[in-house]
């Protein structure tokens, strides 16, 4: 997944206004103005898009955490380099401070039920025998499926919501 994608997602599921975006950049030790948050959010097609980076996206995911979870105690960790679904699910897990139960619960809301153990092998090392990467369509619905529990907003037609046509008053 593309990680524009994932913040406009995480925007909309939770939300999040110019300011707290900037916030959150802000509290992960790493400010973003209003115009660098402005063309990361632009659609694909849209010229003026420019792609958020790894270290970026680490950097809104670490605020996200500070917001929902409270600093720690010592130096705050540095936003990582490079990123793979695995570290932005476990990074997501962490903010929203969810169990294996709540992220089952989560992605049968987004009709894609998983096994404990299939979650088991996305937080495991790389190194590990039972390690598995975490593929972007487990992400995107995994994504959803926080949509579909965090936000109060009607979902859209694109998230699977079935658009009611309306018939013209006479």
């Amino acid at each position: 997944m593309r990680n524009n994608d994932i913040l406009r997602r995480l925007r909309y599921t939770f939300d999040l206004k110019d300011s707290k975006m900037m916030a959150l950049f802000a509290l992960a030790g790493h400010p973003a103005t209003w115009e660098q948050i402005n063309v990361w959010l632009k659609k694909d097609d849209d010229p003026a898009c420019q792609e958020c980076n790894d270290t970026q996206l680490a950097t809104f995911l670490n605020g996200l955490i500070i917001d929902k979870r409270g600093k720690k105690e010592g130096p705050q960790p540095a936003p990582e380099t490079s990123l793979t679904n695995n570290v932005i699910l476990m990074k997501l897990r962490i903010a929203l401070n969810l169990k294996a139960e709540d992220v089952l619960e989560i992605m049968a809301l987004a009709d894609m039920p998983i096994s404990k153990h299939e979650l088991s092998a996305f937080s495991r090392k790389p190194d590990h025998k039972h390690y598995r990467d975490c593929k972007d369509q487990m992400l995107r619905n995994f994504l959803k499926g926080v949509q579909v529990k965090y936000c109060s907003k009607p979902q859209p037609y694109a998230a699977g919501r079935k658009m009611e046509k309306v018939e013209p008053s006479p």
